[in-house]
């Protein structure tokens, strides 16, 4: 969708000249809506120039539970997406603070969590507790890889498990919530963030509305998915415009560099 000439907002069909859209952060100048990214996208919005180095780019899915048509998707996803899994992983500068990096593409397999996917978020979290660096995470999912069965299901432990050894490090997560971010991963480690930052209308839930008013049994107040209602009632820090989003991330950043807390049991606490 971002490499034509003209390319079309996918909430209000307004047409965009993609330069001119591309100067406007990928966000519609009629409704405000905010495209999904992939992950290249991500790093020249965020980052500062050439400090991105990628982490754990050999890892790649299987197949074990022989699901049909899983391995065709895969192949397909690797060829559409810009990297061997739905996450990417790294570490760089952010406004000359260095920082671990996850950010997640939603053109592979909608950035649904399977064993891969969980285990490059591990490891990235256990490399910044081990180097005492921030986590800063772009998610956009469409949750749990349903493919790979209870071993995608398990990605939910394991990552928070993962978080928890970060903050024993007292090494902040900064958690980006992006369009959309749903299922397991809005129930593990996308909601254990430090700092939660959300960009403007972000679509944040675990199950969808229907499954939802059936199982409570009421009616579900208009937008209550979004991420303005989310900040309205306390689960987030922040909604953020996309333009504004570098900029954020900055000031969180050089908080916590300027007031580092004491690692648990050094005696400085």
């Amino acid at each position: 969708m971002l490499n034509r000439l003209f390319v079309q907002c996918a909430q209000c069909q307004t047409t965009h000249y993609i330069q001119f859209f591309k100067s406007a952060h990928y966000v519609c100048s009629r409704c405000g809506h905010h495209a999904r990214l992939d992950p290249p996208h991500w790093i020249r919005q965020l980052c500062d120039r050439g400090t991105f180095h990628s982490l754990f780019t050999n890892l790649k899915s299987l197949d074990p539970l022989d699901f049909p048509q899983y391995r065709e998707k895969l192949d397909a996803a690797v060829q559409k997406a810009s990297g061997w899994e739905a996450v990417v992983t790294g570490h760089a500068e952010i406004g000359g603070v260095k920082a671990a990096l996850a950010i997640m593409d939603p053109g592979f397999i909608m950035a649904s969590m399977g064993s891969v996917v969980g285990e490059k978020i591990a490891r990235l979290l256990e490399y910044a507790a081990g180097h005492r660096l921030p986590v800063v995470m772009v998610i956009s999912s469409g949750g749990a890889r349903m493919q790979e069965g209870i071993l995608s299901l398990m990605q939910m432990a394991k990552t928070a498990a993962a978080v928890r050894l970060l903050h024993g490090k007292r090494q902040p997560l900064v958690t980006v919530l992006s369009d959309p971010t749903t299922g397991g991963v809005t129930a593990s480690f996308a909601m254990l963030g430090d700092v939660s930052i959300a960009e403007t209308g972000a679509l944040i839930g675990f199950a969808g509305p229907r499954v939802i008013q059936q199982t409570i049994g009421q009616k579900l107040p208009p937008g209550f998915q979004t991420a303005e209602f989310l900040l309205e009632k306390g689960m987030l820090d922040i909604v953020v415009a996309r333009r504004n989003l570098r900029a954020t991330l900055i000031s969180v950043l050089k908080i916590h560099q300027s007031r580092p807390y004491p690692v648990r049991g050094s005696g400085n606490e």
